[in-house]
């Protein structure tokens, strides 16, 4: 069934460079843009009796972390690590400043995405992500953060439609500028507690050992694939499953 969907036009900016940065040549034979008024999205649909939802709206998919090499690698800018990933998998190239961020403009299938790495310090990281989502006109359902969770065991993912800050001053710095709206999706990534009176800073400014490298490289792996399935059928029964795999994935029988 082919369908057409329209919403108010997004930036002449944003219009060109998802056409000429897009590396799917399906998306760029389907994704029709008028700058004249509004922003047209021709797709074909499964037919609406089969219970698929397949929404094109654009997704802002922000990694947290720190710039700069020293922090490169640590437990604190894993999310940074997590949007390189997915740029690597989908062939999306970083090369965009706006906003304190680097960005890249590409595609799950045929929704767009922009991976965003804000360069500010994390205490300021909303100061990237509040204007991008602004200027891109991306809706709060949308805005998917990926960083660091010590609550979590290292290595473990967890995806949730929304929540609180929990103390990490990036997400805190993200809700203050989203108006105070906490309604935004996120991918935690474990890192642990520190061990002992270590203090916090140290511990989620150090690098990863051996042991935990190896346990976090796989769930990058993991990660890039629960992200494309959140962005292609949102919080569904799949999404659930993940979690519950996730929590004991490290449990032995």
């Amino acid at each position: 069934m082919l369908v057409a969907i329209s919403y108010p036009r997004p930036s002449p900016f944003f219009c060109n460079v998802l056409q000429s940065r897009n590396t799917n040549p399906e998306l760029s034979t389907r994704l029709q843009i008028s700058l004249k008024c509004r922003c047209r999205i021709v797709g074909s649909l499964p037919d609406p009796t089969e219970g698929a939802k397949v929404e094109y709206t654009p997704w802002l998919i922000a990694g947290l972390g720190n710039p700069g090499n020293k922090y490169h690698g640590t437990r604190h800018n894993v999310g940074f690590e997590m949007v390189d990933c997915i740029a690597r998998a989908e062939r999306i190239r970083l090369n965009t400043i706006q906003s304190k961020a680097l960005f890249g403009i590409g595609s799950f299938g045929k929704v767009p995405i922009l991976l965003v790495k804000p360069q500010a310090y994390m205490n300021f990281i909303g100061e990237s992500i509040g204007p991008l989502a602004a200027y891109y006109q991306v809706p709060l359902r949308h805005i998917l953060l990926i960083y660091d969770e010590m609550s979590l065991p290292n290595g473990v993912l967890r995806l949730a439609p929304k929540g609180g800050h929990g103390h990490h001053s990036g997400v805190k710095s993200v809700i203050d500028h989203l108006d105070g709206c906490r309604d935004f999706p996120r991918l935690c990534i474990g890192v642990g507690n520190p061990p002992g009176k270590m203090d916090l800073r140290a511990f989620l400014l150090q690098k990863f050992s051996l042991v935990e490298r190896e346990q976090v490289d796989i769930a990058l792996e993991q990660g890039v694939e629960a992200v494309r399935t959140l962005v292609l059928k949102g919080f569904d029964a799949s999404i659930s499953r993940f979690n519950l795999a996730q929590k004991y994935k490290f449990h032995k029988v």
